[in-house]
């Protein structure tokens, strides 16, 4: 097996160039990187990723902590996460949190015991509101879900301005009675379910709000209450993708015909919401861009410790369907 020394040899540069080639040096002049690349790549050198680890703080590992990987946005964003780590040479360490505090708070014991260069997070609720970057060893970016008065790298969707776009279409659209099924265990669904209450207070319409765990299950439970009262909304409107899918068969199990009886919105461009009949109108995330960008702020987060705190605000865009179509009268 080739060591870093015969590479050194074939390059005919010192064992100290090839180090800093391989950390990607900048004081490194071209000539140089391409032979040792070169060499490299003739010996099938591999390095000892454990003494590597043993010689630097540093390791070539970055974890990512989603709250549900159930949930399709979430596997877009670690996918995005994945594409960029490959690029760059990183191995990503996935963990599913879901939506619980104590296990969320083992991962992160688990990054810092596994040495990560940094860690993407998105929250829970009870995290985020008392998160201090500082109280961890590594660089930590978040991703989908942070508070305004949160001081942290973050890369997010303008939640409240695009739940309120979506329900502005439907006031347009003659719908008055709307419903809003949103997360209880997220910020984001808090967001989203203040966007709501801000377009309907706008237009003097009541609100109409139920928090439900973010699941296709409790979702389904309540929109079969909403649907089962008189008089029947006009509308609902979920606040994720699994949420939305809960509204779905609620108003299949109840037999309700979209749009002529209900309208039917919510957030994530999933395949099956074009698939649907009549279509179902969303707020379509950027939800790989998202990802990338999540990454790329942490990469950027750990060659430069101390730079300005940034956040990255993404806009959702409102795609119409026919289950929003226009209400008579």
């Amino acid at each position: 097996m080739a060591q870093i020394k015969d590479v050194a040899q074939q390059a005919g540069v010192s064992v100290a160039s090839v180090s800093r080639v391989m950390a990607g040096h900048p004081g490194v002049s071209e000539a140089t990187r391409q032979r040792v690349l070169a060499a490299i790549e003739a010996l099938d050198y591999r390095p000892d990723l454990a003494a590597r680890r043993l010689r630097s703080r540093r390791t070539d590992t970055i974890g990512l902590i989603v709250s549900d990987i159930r949930n399709p946005f979430f596997t877009e964003v670690s996918r995005a996460v994945e594409d960029v780590a490959y690029q760059h040479q990183l191995r990503v360490i996935l963990c599913n949190a879901d939506e619980d505090p104590e296990k969320e708070a083992l991962y992160l014991e688990l990054m810092r015991d596994e040495n990560v260069s940094g860690v993407i997070l998105s929250p829970t609720l009870p995290r985020l509101a008392r998160f201090r970057p500082n109280d961890y060893s590594f660089p930590v970016v978040l991703v989908d879900r942070c508070d305004r008065d949160t001081v942290a790298d973050a890369v997010v969707l303008d939640n409240v301005d695009s739940a309120y776009r979506l329900i502005a279409h439907l006031i347009e659209q003659n719908h008055r009675r709307i419903a809003f099924v949103y997360g209880a265990t997220s910020a984001t669904g808090r967001q989203r379910q203040e966007g709501y209450v801000t377009a309907m207070a706008t237009h003097g319409l009541e609100t109409l709000a139920r928090a439900v765990p973010a699941t296709v299950e409790a979702a389904r439970a309540v929109a079969g209450e909403l649907v089962g009262r008189q008089p029947l909304p006009d509308a609902l409107v979920a606040s994720n993708g699994l949420i939305l899918l809960g509204l779905v068969e609620a108003l299949r199990e109840a037999r309700l015909r979209v749009p002529e009886q209900i309208a039917l919105a919510g957030f994530d461009n999933l395949p099956w919401t074009r698939l649907v009949e009549p279509g179902v109108t969303v707020i379509a995330q950027p939800t790989y861009d998202l990802g990338q960008a999540t990454i790329e702020l942490l990469l950027q987060r750990i060659a430069h410790p101390t730079q300005s705190v940034r956040r990255v605000v993404m806009r959702g865009e409102l795609i119409e369907r026919g289950s929003s179509a226009r209400r008579g009268g």
